[in-house]
């Protein structure tokens, strides 16, 4: 991955709204469900549905979703390759929030059991 601080300022200025859609049809599309991936993001964030509608609605950058969130104690066991990277190389505090979510995504599109992307102990 390119750790540019182009690359970097990319990812925050995306929307949440421009890749929830994303995020949605890829889960779908291996059988998972729109109640399952929300499940993913709270865990993530601490963001309930209706939080998750309002930050839709608004357009809200990732900086900004991630300046709000509630991360996760547990975010850190997240750990392996996302978009090229290896997540615990990330240097940037918003780059690696933004492929933690990345890579719960991919998790739950692959199938992998809900306890496990959760990190249940």
């Amino acid at each position: 991955m390119n750790n540019s601080d182009a690359t970097h300022q990319r990812i925050a200025k995306m929307t949440f709204a421009s890749v929830y859609p994303m995020y949605l049809a890829k889960v779908e599309k291996k059988g998972r469900t729109e109640e399952e991936l929300n499940q993913v993001i709270e865990w993530l964030t601490g963001f309930d549905n209706n939080k998750l509608l309002e930050l839709t609605r608004e357009k809200v950058t990732f900086e900004s979703f991630f300046k709000h969130a509630s991360l996760n104690p547990n975010a850190n066991l997240i750990t392996g390759v996302i978009c090229g990277c290896r997540l615990e190389e990330i240097d940037n505090p918003l780059t690696k929030r933004v492929r933690y979510l990345d890579k719960l995504v991919d998790e739950l599109a692959k199938g992998r059991k809900m306890e496990k992307i959760l990190r249940a102990s």
